[in-house]
């Protein structure tokens, strides 16, 4: 019990409003009258989906632009995609079968579409008639019904009674929520103070939900014991107070009673020690969805191992067969998280790298490359990253070995860059099949990037154990390396085989159930972990009236991959050439294979779309610069000590911000290696710095 234990908290309750406009006129002598009905698919995750109704506004009489009062409610779940139906009729009867009233308009959507809109409000065009049914609009509040009240206590012992032989007592509090039937839920649980008899416990928070239900007047208990290694700990005493009492400062020092003691020793017993109530505050706790419609956007990228253990790729049995038909493991695994993940990010771009590969033409080792082998690694879309993926299996030869350090990184030094005003926030998908190469670099990786605005999602595919995965998942036990500790847990790591069975012939039923298992599991932690480092840093969100500048959708259209060197491309003219490699084999961070600066190659080849009215890539537009890939330092490597963020001013936002400027400076490419090189945290300086 090196720890203190806080329970799970509430899942969030949203309330749903919808307005219509411009609907058909199904009467002949008057207006429709219309009534919301409101669905949401039910049974996916167990193969069997159906849509279930959930509820019903009220009917308005005569108008075809209805604004409806009764609120439609629903649990949000970040990690799960949660499909609802609108459909809207006009009501003739008050019978409720809907077959028998009129059709108006049906409109579906996912609800992260909803919250993660524009002040969350998402308007669209209702279908299923001939010509316009007009047009929705569903907006999504948070219900307040507590769970954001957070109290905070400050607590003390004094004069605790000596349970301990040889020493003194090792004490800690069970602080429990006294229900009306008599029974008790364990609220918290504080750490351990080891070897005293006057412990001042770590000031901790504790959900007003799981302390008293809401209700300031219900009683709280609050046990204090002596903690043995065996479990067997030893009752010292007991206080009961209300969170009304503690507030108003009536309850500044509770003496600790044991019954059974005062019983055997009768007026000769006083207390068994004293709590302290030193200082008990209740603050409002932001919610993730707080950050969200105050305008934070989620930047991902994502990393595909390419290590010759996952099997040749044209073997039936490699976890990266291409099935035409089935979806291999990493094809389920991304789907199943970018299908979530992109609707916080307004651009729709994903980084998308791989590793463990050796990239022609010369097929030297890159310990990390950009998937669409393009200047910069983003890739626009679902569809474009399934592309991206499905080209670089024809044109990479796996090898090894299994490092993650390189990706970790180069992504942490994006997130480096990062502004701390809550504008956004990082998150790295890493894909793998097996034992990690570099586990000492990797874990100074994540304990030097655990302050900043990131979050690591690892999916392992194929029948390995990953045992080690375990270590970096650090649910009990901060991760640490050399001493150092992370600040805060940002790992979550979930093997597929726990959802999918390896190269099991399932059907496109069955990989969409594992797709939904699979992100409940492994997106769950997120925004516990955005909220967390919000909190660590003290950042507030935005208002809703005046939130941050969201990106502009990108095309999702696939990019224009070069063609394979001597290769003709369309037009009989060559093909373009290949970025040239890497660094030789041997360094665990050489550079990525880049395009080389200087003008565009003459032609490209052919390209690939999953967009069937795609008929050429759009252009991409000028990115920022984007942080370089190091050259290795030989007998040298220091884990990256990132800089402090810079912090968002003191002095209050200003009422309104500037649009947002798509004019940005032309990317970079990295430097070419020499020895001369600056150490790793001087480049890692000069990146923040500029």
């Amino acid at each position: 019990m090196a720890q203190a234990t806080t329970l799970c908290q509430p899942s969030t309750s949203l309330q749903l409003t919808v307005s219509a406009k411009n609907l058909k006129n199904r009467d002949l002598l008057s207006k429709s009258d219309p009534q919301c009905i409101f669905f949401q698919q039910e049974g996916r995750l167990s193969g069997r989906p159906e849509w279930k109704e959930k509820g019903r506004t009220e009917k308005i009489d005569n108008c075809l632009s209805p604004e409806f009062n009764k609120r439609l409610n629903i649990d949000y779940f970040f990690e799960e995609r949660q499909f609802l139906r609108f459909e809207l009729y006009d009501l003739d009867s008050n019978v409720a079968d809907l077959s028998q009233h009129d059709f108006l308009g049906r409109f579906d959507c996912e609800l992260a579409e909803i919250v993660s809109a524009v002040d969350g409000v998402l308007t669209g065009n209702l279908t299923g008639l001939r010509g316009k049914c007009g047009t929705i609009t569903i907006s999504s509040e948070e219900m307040e019904d507590g769970a954001k009240e957070i109290v905070q206590f400050n607590l003390s012992g004094r004069h605790l009674d000596k349970k301990d032989l040889f020493g003194k007592s090792d004490p800690f509090l069970n602080i429990y929520r006294m229900r009306g039937d008599g029974s008790r839920q364990l609220a918290h649980r504080t750490e351990v103070i080891k070897k005293t008899l006057n412990p001042d416990w770590k000031v901790f928070d504790v959900n007003s939900k799981l302390l008293c239900g809401g209700d300031r007047n219900a009683p709280i208990l609050i046990d204090c014991y002596d903690h043995d290694f065996d479990g067997g700990h030893d009752y010292i005493g007991s206080c009961q107070t209300t969170l009304e009492r503690l507030l108003s400062r009536q309850d500044k020092e509770l003496p600790l009673i044991s019954e059974k003691k005062k019983a055997k020793k009768g007026a000769k017993y006083k207390d068994s020690g004293a709590l302290l109530f030193n200082a008990v505050h209740i603050y409002r706790e932001n919610s993730f969805l707080d950050f969200i419609h105050g305008g934070t956007q989620l930047d991902f990228a994502l990393a595909i191992d390419f290590t010759a253990s996952n099997g040749p790729v044209h073997d039936p049995t490699s976890l990266h067969y291409l099935n035409p038909a089935i979806p291999n493991q990493y094809e389920v695994a991304l789907r199943a998280c970018l299908d979530i993940c992109q609707h916080y990010n307004h651009s729709k771009r994903f980084d998308a790298f791989g590793f463990g590969a050796k990239v022609p033409p010369n097929e030297r080792v890159s310990p990390i490359f950009n998937l669409n082998f393009q200047q910069h690694p983003s890739v626009v879309g679902v569809n474009g990253v399934m592309s991206a993926y499905r080209h670089s299996l024809n044109q990479v030869r796996l090898y090894g070995p299994t490092n993650f350090s390189p990706v970790i990184e180069e992504v942490a030094r994006h997130a480096a860059a990062i502004p701390r005003d809550g504008s956004r926030y990082q998150v790295l998908l890493i894909i793998t099949d097996g034992a990690i190469s570099d586990m000492a670099k990797t874990k100074a990786a994540i304990v030097s990037a655990s302050s900043l605005p990131l979050s690591i999602i690892i999916v392992g595919v194929g029948n390995e154990q990953f045992e080690a995965m375990d270590e970096l998942d650090s649910d009990n036990v901060m991760l640490s390396h050399a001493g150092r500790f992370a600040a805060r847990d940002i790992v979550q790591f979930v093997p597929i085989r726990n959802f999918l069975s390896p190269h099991a012939g399932q059907n496109p039923l069955e990989a969409d159930r594992a797709m939904g298992l699979l992100a409940k599991e492994v997106l769950a932690e997120v925004p516990g972990q955005v909220t967390g480092y919000m909190k660590m840093h003290k950042i507030q969100p935005r208002p809703t009236d005046n939130p941050f500048p969201r990106d502009a959708p990108a095309e999702e259209l696939a990019p224009a991959y070069p063609a394979m060197p001597n290769a003709a491309a369309p037009g009989g003219q060559p093909g373009a050439p290949y970025p040239p490699p890497g660094p030789p084999s041997g360094g665990q961070h050489a550079a990525a294979p880049y395009p080389q600066q200087g003008p565009p190659p003459p032609s490209w080849g052919h390209q690939q779309s999953f967009d069937a009215h795609a008929t050429q890539a759009a252009p991409y537009p000028q990115y920022p610069q984007y942080p370089p890939q190091y050259p290795q330092q030989p007998n040298s490597w220091q884990p990256p000590n990132y800089p402090p963020q810079q912090s968002y001013p003191g002095a209050p936002p200003p009422s309104g911000h500037p649009p947002y400027s798509t004019q940005q400076p032309p990317y970079t490419p990295p430097p070419q290696y020499n020895a001369s090189a600056p150490p790793v945290d001087a480049l890692n300086q000069m990146h923040i710095n500029r």
